[in-house]
Parts: structure tokens; C-alpha cells; sequence
């Protein structure tokens, strides 16, 4: 029964930071890909950001390069979001996910979700 929990959302204004946390539980993912979704109000679900399962392989939507960063520590089985600058746009529930290949392939759906958590960034 495997389970992915996200953390580290909140109220924050425009230009702040938030490190949003996945925690998995029930079997590990040291060997798979993941990423963080967003969907905002009234919009379908995004792509965030992808890492490969060791790390060493990263790719983001254009609308956060260089404000995001994504990184795991698989042996606390964790994944990360680091949000830099943000802005009222990047406002939505925010969800991790993980894929059953070790790279990045946009072409596989993710086989599980988390619950997402709030990110809401005032102006």
C-alpha cells in the first residue's frame, strides 16, 4: 500500500520561498522517476518538474526554470520542491507523483499520486 504525502504548502506573498516535502511510505522509490504536478483553479493539472531516480537528470516547465529546483534523498525516501520568487501565477494545489521507469519519460503515465497540498501566493 504504498502512499506519497505532500508537505510544506501555505499562504505566501509574492517574491517568497516554500520547500514543499513528498514523503512515501510502504515501499521505496529509490528506482523510479518522479515530478511535481500543479493544478491550478479551473485549469487541468500541469507538469512541474521531473528527476530521474538518482538525481542526476532534472527538466522543468519553462514558467518555473531557474525559480524551482527539484531534488530526492532516496534514503529517506523523499522528494522536494524548492519554490524561489514566487509569483500569484504559481498559486495551486501541488501534487508529487512517481513513474515505474528510472528516467524522465513524459510519455509513461504516473503510476502514483499523492494528495497535493495547497500553494497559495498573494500579491
Amino acid at each position: 500500500q504504498a502512499q506519497l504525502v505532500e508537505s510544506g504548502g501555505g499562504l505566501v506573498q509574492a517574491g517568497a520561498s516554500l520547500r514543499l516535502s513528498c514523503v512515501a511510505s510502504g515501499r521505496s522509490f529509490r528506482d523510479n522517476a518522479m515530478g511535481w504536478f500543479r493544478q491550478g483553479p479551473g485549469k487541468e493539472r500541469e507538469f512541474v518538474a521531473a528527476i530521474n531516480w538518482i538525481g542526476s537528470n532534472t527538466d522543468y516547465a519553462e514558467s518555473v526554470k531557474g525559480r524551482f529546483t527539484i531534488s530526492r534523498d532516496n534514503a529517506e525516501n523523499t522528494l522536494y520542491l524548492q519554490m524561489n520568487s514566487l509569483k500569484p501565477e504559481d498559486s495551486a494545489v501541488y501534487y508529487c507523483g512517481a513513474k515505474l521507469s528510472r528516467e524522465i519519460d513524459y510519455g509513461e503515465q504516473i503510476s502514483y499520486w499523492g494528495q497535493g497540498t495547497q500553494v497559495t501566493v498573494s500579491s
